[in-house]
């Protein structure tokens, strides 16, 4: 039994089957999963877990070299979306896409993590990048 780190079997294991320029796409509760993409939903009320608390997890044990967002974050939840900038390795280069493309891109992901979250926009795609 682990007692420390990821304790989630399938997260843990979605997480270390990464490899270099794979993507995870980190979402709302109501992103839709494109057929083929595994889904490790972890939302199980309202809120909880929550986006950023999920995001600030994943970070801390994979390798990241891009985060993509939506446009929209910057303008329909602007302090939220601040929020899950700091949490992003420093400097990391973020890209910003239309939503509808976000959600077209997320078809080629490793997986999609849901979240509890109710806050529209808080979806990010991680590019993994290579630990040496």
């Amino acid at each position: 039994m682990l007692k420390t780190g990821i304790l989630h079997p399938q997260l843990a294991r979605v997480l270390a089957e990464l490899r270099h320029m794979d993507t995870l796409v980190i979402g709302d509760a109501g992103l839709p999963i494109p057929k083929g993409v595994e889904r490790v939903d972890l939302g199980w009320r309202p809120g909880d877990p929550a986006y950023l608390d999920v995001l600030e997890e994943v970070l801390k044990y994979i390798v990241v070299e891009k985060a993509t967002f939506a446009d929209e974050a910057l303008k329909v939840t602007p302090d939220f979306h601040k929020k899950a900038l700091a949490l992003l390795p420093e400097g990391l280069p973020v890209d910003y896409i239309p939503h509808t493309e976000l959600k077209e891109r997320s078809k080629d992901a490793k997986a999609i993590i849901l979240t509890g979250e109710f806050t529209g926009y808080t979806n990010v795609i991680l590019t993994a990048g290579c630990a040496y």
